[in-house]
C-alpha cells in the first residue's frame, strides 16, 4: 500500500480564509494548502468592496457591532458579533502588513468608503478591487514560505475520519482528493484538517461568485457528521452587470455608498419607497426590491446611475468596473448601468465556535464555509473579508495550541475497482441545468410553501440519480460539484421550509412577518437519516 502524502495541516481552500490560516501558522508546521483550480481561482479575487472594520477616529466598536445586528434582522449572535468587530483592526494591520496595497487618502491615512447598512465609512479598499489585492499579496507571501505546499488541480471527495476507517474517536484525519493532472484519487493526511471553500451560491442559475462555488466544504462536513445551520439565508447582491458577455461580474456595494441611484427603465428612482435609507438600505431589502419591480414591470434588468459624479471621481474610485463596462460599450460616466440581483453569498454553513471548530474533533471550518454566528439572517456589507481574517487567525492559534500528536491511522487507497469510465457525461450538463435553474425558481428571492415542496421533490430525485452515478462511474471534477450541490441545495430547501416566517434574506409569500423570536435553523445528517429522509 502507497503511504498517503502526510502534513501536520491540510486546509482545503487557497482564499483569503485558507491562506490567511496557513500564513499564521509557524513555519515549524508542515502545511499544505488545496486549490480546485488554481491558487488565484477562488472568491476572493472577485470582491471588490473591501474589509469591514473600526478603524477610524470617529467609529466605534459599538456602532459596527450594532450596524451588524440590525442587517442581521435578529439573528446575529452577539458574543459572535462582538468577538469579530473587536478583532477588526488587528486583522486588517495584519493584512496592512503582509503587504494589501490598500488605497490611501494622503500619506498618512487609508481612504475609507461607506456601504449599505453601516452608519460610518468603515471599509478599507483597494480601488474596487480589493479581492484582487489581498488574493495576489497572500498568495505571494505563501509561495515565499518554505513551510506551505501549495497544491493546483485538486478537488476535494470526501473528509476521513476515525469513525469511518472504524477506529475509535470522531477525528478528521485527512481527505481524499482527485488529482485532476493524473485523473486519480488520492489520500492526504493530516494531524489538524480546515475548509476553506467558500459558500455555494452556484446553486443558483445566476450568481455573482465564480464556477468553483458548488459547496464543497459544507457537503463535505454534513456528510461526515457535521450540523450546518441557517443555509436558507442565502444573499443575492443586488447589483450584478446585466450583460451577455458580463458573466459573473459584480457592481460593488460602494457605487450606492459613493452616492449611485438606482432608477427604473424609465429613469425614476424608486428605493425610497420601500425603505428610508433609499440605496443604502441593506442588501436583503434593495434585492427584493429590484426584484419586485423587476416582476411589476416585467423588466429584464433595472439601472444603477453614479453618472452624475465627476469623469476623475470616477476613474479614480472605481477603476476596474469603468474598464469593465466600457469594454461592454457601456460608458459609467455618460449613462446608467444596467443591473439584476444574483446570487452571492451563503450566511449559513457548518456550525463552529471562535477558534473554527466544527462538531468533529481536529476538522476547522473558516470563511464562507462556516457558520460563526455573525452574519444572522443578513450578511451586513463588507463583513465577509473580515470574517474570514479574524476566524482564521482564532483558528491558528487554536491548532498551534491543541495539535495532535498521535501517529496517525493507515489509510486504505481509493477504491475504484466496481467502476467503469463514463459514457454519460451529458446525463451530468442536463442535471446540473436542472439544479440551477429549478433552485432560481422556487427557492430565490421570494419563496413560497409550494414552490419549496416543488424544489424539495425534484432535488430527492436528482440526488438518487447523482448517487447512483456516484457510484457506478469513476469520478470527475463535474460530478464532484454537483453531487456536492445537490447536498447543498437539499440543506437549503429542507432549511427554507423549517423556518415558518419571513427574516432577513429569507422572505416567505405564506409567512410575511417575521416570528416574535429568532431562531437558528439546525440541520444534521444523522438526524434526518434516523427519521428516513436521507
Amino acid at each position: 500500500m502507497n503511504r498517503p502524502l502526510s502534513f501536520d495541516v491540510l486546509i482545503v481552500g487557497s482564499g483569503a480564509a485558507g491562506l490567511t490560516l496557513a500564513l499564521s501558522l509557524p513555519e515549524t508546521m508542515n502545511v499544505a494548502v488545496i486549490s480546485k483550480d488554481t491558487m488565484e481561482a477562488g472568491s476572493t479575487r472577485w470582491a471588490q468592496g473591501g474589509v469591514a472594520g473600526v478603524l477610524d477616529e470617529n467609529d466605534t466598536v459599538e456602532a459596527h457591532v450594532s450596524d451588524t445586528l440590525n442587517a442581521g434582522a435578529g439573528l446575529c449572535h452577539e458574543p459572535a458579533v462582538q468577538f469579530t468587530v473587536k478583532h477588526s483592526q488587528a486583522a486588517i494591520q495584519w493584512l496592512i502588513n503582509q503587504g494589501v496595497p490598500f488605497t490611501r487618502e494622503g500619506e498618512e491615512q487609508f481612504h475609507l468608503t461607506r456601504e449599505g447598512g453601516h452608519s460610518a465609512r468603515r471599509i478599507i479598499h483597494a480601488a474596487d478591487a480589493t479581492g484582487i489585492a489581498i488574493s495576489d499579496t497572500l498568495i505571494q507571501r505563501a509561495r515565499e514560505r518554505s513551510n506551505l505546499t501549495l497544491f493546483n488541480h485538486f478537488i476535494a471527495i470526501d473528509l476521513i475520519t476515525r469513525e469511518k476507517l472504524g477506529q475509535e474517536g470522531h477525528g478528521c484525519v485527512g481527505a481524499y482528493f482527485l488529482n485532476k493532472h493524473s485523473k486519480k484519487v488520492e489520500a492526504i493526511q493530516a494531524r489538524a484538517v480546515a475548509l476553506a471553500t467558500g459558500g455555494a451560491s452556484k446553486a443558483y442559475l445566476y450568481t455573482s461568485n465564480p464556477d468553483g462555488s458548488s459547496g464543497d466544504g459544507i457537503a463535505m462536513a454534513w456528510r461526515a457528521g457535521c450540523r450546518v445551520a441557517n443555509m436558507e439565508f442565502n444573499q443575492f447582491h443586488p447589483t450584478c452587470l446585466y450583460h451577455p458577455m458580463a458573466k459573473s461580474f459584480l457592481i460593488t456595494e460602494a457605487v450606492r455608498g459613493e452616492g449611485g441611484h438606482l432608477l427604473l427603465p424609465n429613469g425614476e428612482r424608486f428605493m425610497h419607497r420601500f425603505d428610508d435609507r433609499g440605496e443604502l438600505a441593506p442588501r436583503d431589502i434593495v434585492a427584493r426590491a429590484i426584484d419586485h419591480e423587476m416582476k411589476r414591470l416585467g423588466a429584464d434588468c433595472l439601472y444603477l446611475d453614479i453618472s452624475h459624479k465627476s469623469e476623475d471621481f470616477l476613474k479614480e474610485h472605481f477603476p476596474t468596473i469603468y474598464e469593465r463596462c466600457l469594454s461592454l460599450g457601456i460608458d459609467i460616466t455618460k449613462e446608467p448601468i444596467p443591473v439584476v440581483p444574483a446570487s452571492h453569498y451563503s450566511c449559513g454553513g457548518v456550525v463552529t465556535d471562535e477558534f473554527g471548530r466544527t462538531d468533529i474533533d481536529h476538522l476547522y471550518a473558516v470563511g464562507e464555509t462556516a457558520c460563526t454566528g455573525l452574519h444572522g439572517a443578513n450578511r451586513l456589507a463588507s463583513n465577509s473579508l473580515l470574517e474570514c481574517l479574524v476566524y482564521a487567525r482564532s483558528a491558528a492559534e487554536h491548532i498551534v495550541s491543541n495539535l495532535d500528536d498521535a501517529p496517525l491511522p493507515d489509510i486504505p487507497e481509493w477504491d475504484s475497482s466496481q467502476v467503469t469510465n463514463s459514457d454519460e457525461d451529458v446525463v451530468l450538463s442536463h442535471n446540473w441545468d436542472e439544479l440551477r435553474r429549478f433552485m432560481w425558481d422556487y427557492v430565490g428571492i421570494v419563496r413560497t410553501t409550494k414552490r419549496l415542496l416543488r424544489a424539495k421533490h425534484r432535488v430527492k430525485l436528482l440526488r438518487q440519480e447523482i448517487q447512483e452515478f456516484y457510484s457506478n462511474y469513476e469520478v470527475s471534477s463535474d460530478l464532484l460539484e454537483l453531487r456536492n450541490l445537490v447536498d447543498v441545495a437539499e440543506i437549503i430547501i429542507r432549511s427554507a421550509l423549517q423556518r415558518k416566517e419571513s427574516r432577513g434574506l429569507h422572505y416567505s409569500l405564506d409567512y410575511p412577518k417575521p416570528l416574535p423570536r429568532a431562531f437558528d435553523t439546525l440541520m444534521s445528517a444523522k438526524y434526518l437519516r434516523e427519521l428516513g429522509e436521507l
